[in-house]
């Protein structure tokens, strides 16, 4: 078993310990709840009678969310607008006990904000309100020396870029080497138009989507898997490649060892919004507990497989991690699969 009881007691009684650093785009989720009994004379669209609405922090602040619902201590880096929306995500981060000091202010650019209707438990439609280009040099240049002051404390780096423009390719380089020098694990949430710039990293995290476009070849078949995983290991120089398959589960492929198929937890499914925030932070927070790569792959895919049953952007504590893991273990579904390569 790749996961025995033994390694998850000791597992999860180290995460919580780690100072994680999180950069990348910083958004704001909002949500109007409520129900379709008409269509409306306007146009064939439906009318949604909106009963209730939540904010939850969404891109890189949602996975910071992830970090520090497990125990650990994270650091945020990112921009956000001098507006209402930059306060709202301050409180948002207050709450969940993060700071918000290390937040870089642009006046020139709007905080991300989506916007999605769900009607009886189905999103209806998104409404995006960002502006998506490269920060200008000068911010860029802030942002970078905020991580220089922090970078000396942190055991891992989550990038998550959504595209949004804070993660630029100058900036990217830089950090990558940073990291490299300090010896500071590398986790990346990519984005798929820049997917090959995110060279020498510990860990890349696509879903087959992403990792297929990135490749150049579409996942139908494990012949196919086992191609693109391997061609992403080449190109990149990656330690790993972590590709998440929806109810397929997830793939493994390590530098320094074969492939590896972790079926997936999940029972039933609400809502994947922000699932690969929670694969990431739980990856990252294994690993920095101790654990090694296919251990903290089947950690995560148990988170996943908890967040992906909320509505929403959701967190998993360490406690309910721990409770799921267990309740997995009993059922025998803690286990991976090496694949032939």
């Amino acid at each position: 078993m790749p996961l025995s009881r033994t390694r998850m007691e000791s597992i999860m009684s180290q995460i919580g310990r780690s100072r994680v650093l999180i950069l990348g785009d910083v958004m704001l989720d909002e949500y109007l709840f409520g129900s379709v009994e008409r269509i409306s004379p306007e146009a064939p669209v439906p009318v949604v009678e909106i009963q209730s609405d939540k904010l939850l922090l969404g891109g890189a602040a949602n996975v910071t969310a992830n970090i520090r619902a497990l125990d650990n201590e994270p650091i945020l880096i990112g921009t956000v607008g001098d507006d209402d929306a930059a306060q709202r995500v301050r409180r948002l981060l207050a709450e969940t006990r993060v700071s918000s000091d290390h937040l870089v202010v642009d006046k020139s650019r709007r905080t991300t904000i989506k916007t999605r209707i769900i009607a009886h438990n189905q999103q209806v439609v998104r409404a995006d309100r960002e502006d998506r280009r490269d920060l200008d040099r000068e911010v860029e240049e802030e942002v970078y020396n905020r991580i220089l002051k922090v970078i000396d404390s942190v055991q891992a780096l989550v990038l998550s870029d959504y595209g949004k423009g804070v993660i630029t390719l100058p900036l990217l380089e830089r950090v990558i080497a940073l990291c490299l020098q300090k010896g500071v694990f590398v986790a990346v949430d990519p984005k798929e138009t820049r997917f090959l710039h995110y060279k020498k990293v510990s860990v890349i995290t696509p879903n087959h989507h992403e990792a297929g476009f990135a490749a150049g070849r579409r996942i139908r078949s494990e012949e196919d898997l086992l191609a693109v995983g391997q061609t992403l290991l080449d190109k990149l120089e990656a330690r790993s490649i972590l590709i998440t398959r929806g109810p397929e589960g997830m793939s493994l492929f390590q530098r320094d060892a074969g492939p590896t198929h972790i079926p997936t937890f999940a029972r039933e499914v609400y809502d994947v919004t922000g699932a690969g925030d929670t694969v990431i932070a739980a990856f990252v927070s294994a690993v920095c507990a101790g654990a090694d790569l296919v251990e903290a792959a089947i950690v995560s895919n148990a988170a996943a497989g908890f967040t992906v049953r909320q509505i929403g952007t959701a967190t998993i504590t360490r406690d309910q991690l721990k409770e799921e893991l267990e309740r997995n273990l009993d059922n025998g579904n803690v286990r991976s699969v090496s694949v032939s390569s």
